[in-house]
């Protein structure tokens, strides 16, 4: 619903439009910013408890890392899209 509101604001103003992409540009960096965060931070409590299982630990923590950030950009050129084409 909210959502809803937002969008026939921006329809209106163009400025809100402007400025709603740019905030959901930066919620997606902070986003991908706590994610990759808590993903090495529960890697290397991971290494600590079995450092036999270092190998395996890292690949999976750099796949991951690099989906959630892939997904990350998509939202900001999303957003940055946006923007340009108005």
């Amino acid at each position: 619903m909210t959502a809803n509101i937002l969008l026939q604001a921006a329809a209106e103003n163009i400025g809100i439009g402007y400025g709603l992409a740019g905030l959901g540009a930066g919620v997606a960096a902070l986003g991908a910013g706590v994610g990759i965060g808590r993903i090495g931070g529960s890697a290397v409590e991971a290494i600590a408890r079995q450092p036999e299982a270092i190998g395996d630990i890292r690949s999976n923590m750099i796949l991951t890392a690099a989906l959630v950030e892939g997904a990350a950009f998509f939202a900001m050129v999303v957003g940055l899209l946006v923007i340009l084409t108005k």
